[in-house]
């Protein structure tokens, strides 16, 4: 069993929608039975998909299925909170499989995190989870740069954040109801004057969540994950 002062990150690189949350809920079962730290995944998702939260309601899809699929756009139903949201390549997404006994604590962790990583690149954010819960997440004042839907069970967290990093990820979310906010407008780091990487946001927002929660980063590879991954290797 590893040090439970670790926090595991991996860098995954591209990764379908499906994989990933495949990957996270083999580590969540890993991490309940205490075989893995507090672990991180890093990626971004291609191809590109809208999910769909538990608080999701109908219409905002707006365009319809067949325009989402004729740009190759698969939409997906999941367990996290919040509404629809975009996920494709110019975006960072990072999900923890980390232990909580407060959910609402722990997002309100995760948006601290970004808020100390962006801060690092010379981006003031800050939350607004004052507002309503269609407000969770980072804003640059009235924009909103970063999305945050969780799912915890047994104590365990799984899904987690997207960042958007590159100018690419910003034209899907003009296609639905973002986030249940009619009017929001999204941007991302370049956008807002900073020229950092996807790989460099990943290791500022990796090593701030891991200070938060009381970690050291350490790096771990795809073979790493898959291996402590049960009852059965995924493969990515």
């Amino acid at each position: 069993m590893q040090s439970m002062s670790e926090m595991w990150v991996a860098d995954l690189g591209p990764v379908a929608y499906r994989d990933a949350l495949a990957l996270q809920e083999a580590l969540r079962s890993a991490r309940q039975q205490d075989q893995i730290p507090d672990t991180l995944l890093l990626l971004e998702h291609d191809p590109a998909v809208y999910t769909r939260g538990r608080r999701s309601q109908p219409g905002e899809l707006t365009m319809g299925e067949a325009f989402y699929a004729a740009r190759g756009i698969e939409i997906i139903e999941t367990k996290r909170g919040g509404r629809v949201t975009y996920h494709g390549p110019g975006q960072l997404v990072g999900y923890p499989i980390v232990a909580t006994g407060d959910v609402v604590a722990y997002v309100r962790l995760l948006e601290r995190s970004l808020i100390a990583a962006l801060e690092q690149v010379g981006i003031g954010a800050r939350a607004r989870a004052d507002e309503g819960p269609d407000y969770t997440g980072v804003w640059v004042e009235d924009r909103k740069i970063a999305s945050i839907g969780v799912h915890v069970s047994q104590a365990v967290t799984t899904h987690g954040f997207a960042l958007n990093v590159e100018r690419c990820a910003l034209e899907p979310f003009g296609w639905i109801v973002a986030c249940g906010l009619p009017d929001v407008t999204m941007t991302c780091v370049h956008a807002e004057g900073a020229d950092a990487s996807l790989a460099h946001c990943g290791e500022l927002a990796a090593a701030s969540l891991a200070g938060a929660l009381g970690h050291e980063t350490v790096p771990v590879t795809r073979a790493t994950l898959e291996r402590a991954a049960t009852p059965a290797a995924v493969r990515l």
